[in-house]
């Protein structure tokens, strides 16, 4: 049996989450993190000394970080189609790290966090521009890569998909000036008509927001 902690409200888990729903897997999910805890405990520590969601167990085997355990489940469970081989997966995980590294990282500490998680008395029309204008650039090269798709890599939806598009609902769902970008807005319609994808991933975020204490 495999298992994920993490809340469902977390994106990383989110990534997870989707992924085993597109590759059909069985899976129970525990409530860890934010307001459920449970990170800082003994048990959750010999799993991840990072003391951060998601992990995963599935056997024996324990993972943590989102991108590893997304790709294990795309090596192990996956298809030819939706774990190709080496030559067509490059660049793909080309892209699939550019999220990881340069889109993800921007939009949600240039857009998410100052709208969701931080005081709002923060988030001054300063702050809001730059975020706004980091991200256009960024997700104007994501449109252009995918193009008329229909997806990332052409034909075939495969785990990279699963890492580009994660964000996408959150993106699009967030109250701020969004670059025009018809490719990048078709592919997250076909996103949302995913099963795996608006049942893991179109999750209300609300319970994140900033609370005075």
């Amino acid at each position: 049996m495999i298992e994920v902690y993490g809340r469902a409200t977390s994106s990383n888990v989110q990534l997870v989450m989707w992924a085993c729903g597109e590759l059909g897997l069985d899976v129970t999910r525990h409530d860890v993190g934010h307001d459920y805890g449970g990170t800082d405990t003994a048990a959750f520590l010999s799993m991840n000394p990072m003391g951060k969601v998601p992990v995963l167990r599935d056997g024996d085997l324990v993972l943590f970080e989102s991108a590893a355990i997304l790709r294990y489940l795309a090596a192990r469970y996956g298809d030819a189609s939706f774990w190709p081989d080496p030559e067509t997966r490059a660049p793909l995980d080309t892209w699939a790290e550019w999220v990881k590294t340069s889109f993800g990282p921007a939009f949600l500490h240039g857009l998410f966090y100052p709208l969701v998680r931080r005081d709002p008395a923060l988030l001054t029309p300063e702050v809001l521009r730059s975020g706004e204008a980091e991200v256009a650039a960024l997700a104007s090269m994501l449109a252009r890569r995918i193009g008329d798709g229909p997806w990332l890599g052409g034909a075939a939806f495969t785990w990279a998909d699963v890492m580009c598009g994660h964000l996408l609902w959150r993106y699009f769902e967030l109250p701020f000036k969004r670059a025009d970008l018809p490719e990048l807005k078709t592919y997250y319609k076909r996103l949302c008509d995913r099963p795996a994808f608006v049942r893991h991933v179109m999750v209300s975020y609300e319970p994140l927001r900033f609370k005075e204490t």
